[in-house]
C-alpha cells in the first residue's frame, strides 16, 4: 500500500515504511493472546505495531489537512522484507522515485534499538542430486544427502573475516524418498552476511568454491546490498539516526543503543540515499512463536512514530 501525501510531479518526497508480511508462512495460524501486560503473537512486534503507527500517523495528518514543510511524504505498507522477500517492497519504492527521496525511514524493530549499519547478504538454494537407488542392492553409490552433508561442513569450516561482522547459515535443509532409499536429490538454504562489502566479497568466493563440485546445483535466491553512501550522505544519515536517538530518548527516559541490521533501509542506503530504522515498541521474541509487545510501551511508540513524521510538517 502506498499513500502519497503532498507528493508532486518529480517533487522531492521523505518515505516512511513498514512491513506487513512475517516471518512464517501465509496459512500458519497465529494465535492471539493479552497476558500480564503484554499482547502475545507470532508477528505483532515485527512488524505489526509499527505498521499500525504508520497508519495512524497518515490517518492524523489527512483528518487534519496537515501540510508537508519541503517534501511530499510516502505513507509505505509494504511486503518481502522477511525471508525471501528479498526486500522487494523497497527495492521497488527506489526504483520508483530514486534522487527525489531526501531521506528514508524504516519502523521496524523496537524502540530500544536505531539500526546504524546495513548488513549485506546473499542467499542460496543449493541442489544435490545422485544416482540414488535401493539402500541395501546400491550399497556404496553416492547419496545426494551425504554430498550436502559435505557442502555444509565446508561451509562450517569456513574462517570469516576479523574486520566488522560476518557470519554464514544453513537454515533449512530436505530431501530423500525414504529410510531404505539412496537419496537422488537434496536441497538447503543458506546464506552469508556481513556488515561490509569486503566481507561479502570474500564469503561470496568461498561459498562459490565450496559450491564448485559435480552433482551441485545452485541458485542466487536473495542478495541484499551494504550501504553505499558519499560524505555528504553519510553525514545526513548520522543526523537522522542522531534525532531519532534524541527523540526516543526524551519521550522514553531511555536511551536507545547502535546497532547493524539488515532491514528495509538496506536498498536506500545502497543507492546513497540517507535513511534510518528503528522500531515503536518495547517487547521481545521477534521471529518465534513467543514473541510479545509490551502493552504500556504503544502509547510512547505512537508519540515516537507521531513525532518523528510531524516533524516534516508544517
Amino acid at each position: 500500500m502506498i499513500y502519497p501525501y503532498g507528493v508532486t510531479e518529480n517533487g522531492p518526497v521523505v518515505v516512511f515504511m513498514a512491513h506487513m508480511d512475517v516471518v512464517f508462512p501465509d496459512l500458519t495460524p497465529l494465535p492471539w493472546k493479552e497476558e500480564g501486560g503484554r499482547l502475545c503473537c507470532p508477528g505483532v512486534g515485527d512488524d505489526t505495531a509499527n505498521l499500525v503507527n504508520i497508519l495512524m500517523a497518515a490517518k492524523f495528518v489527512t483528518e487534519n489537512g496537515l501540510k508537508p514543510k519541503d517534501a511530499g511524504i510516502l505513507f509505505v505498507c509494504n511486503s518481502g522484507e522477511e525471508g525471501l522477500g528479498n526486500l522487494k517492497g523497497s527495492r521497488k519504492i527506489c526504483e520508483t522515485y530514486g534522487s527525489r527521496i531526501q531521506a528514508f525511514y524504516s519502523f521496524d524493530g523496537r524502540m530500544d534499538e536505531v539500526i546504524s549499519r546495513a548488513v549485506g547478504s546473499h542467499r542460496f538454494l543449493v541442489t544435490a542430486r545422485t544416482e540414488g537407488g535401493h539402500s541395501y542392492g546400491n550399497f556404496g553409490r553416492e547419496n545426494a544427502i551425504q554430498t550436502l552433508a559435505k557442502v555444509i561442513g565446508d561451509i562450517y569450516a569456513i574462517q570469516v573475516p576479523k574486520e566488522g561482522k560476518t557470519t554464514y547459515n544453513v537454515g533449512t535443509i530436505s530431501g530423500g524418498t525414504s529410510v531404505n532409499t539412496i537419496a537422488q536429490e537434496a536441497h538447503m538454504l543458506c546464506e552469508f552476511r556481513s556488515d561490509n562489502k569486503e566481507g561479502l566479497a570474500f564469503m561470496e568466493k568461498q561459498f562459490r568454491a565450496i559450491f564448485d563440485r559435480p552433482g551441485i546445483e545452485v541458485q542466487l535466491v536473495g542478495e541484499r546490498p551494504c550501504e553505499n553512501l558519499s560524505p555528504e550522505a553519510e553525514a545526513q544519515r548520522e543526523a537522522l539516526i542522531c534525532q531519532a536517538e534524541a527523540r526516543m530518548e526524551r519521550i522514553t527516559g531511555k536511551r536507545s543503543k547502535r546497532e547493524p541490521g539488515s532491514t528495509d533501509c538496506n536498498i536506500p542506503l545502497s543507492l546513497g540515499i540517507p535513511a534510518v530504522c528503528f522500531g515503536t515498541y518495547y517487547g521481545d521474541g521477534a521471529h518465534t512463536r513467543e514473541e510479545y509487545v509490551e502493552k504500556d510501551s504503544l502509547e510512547l511508540g505512537y508519540q515516537v512514530a507521531f513525532d518523528t513524521v510531524l516533524s516534516y510538517f508544517q
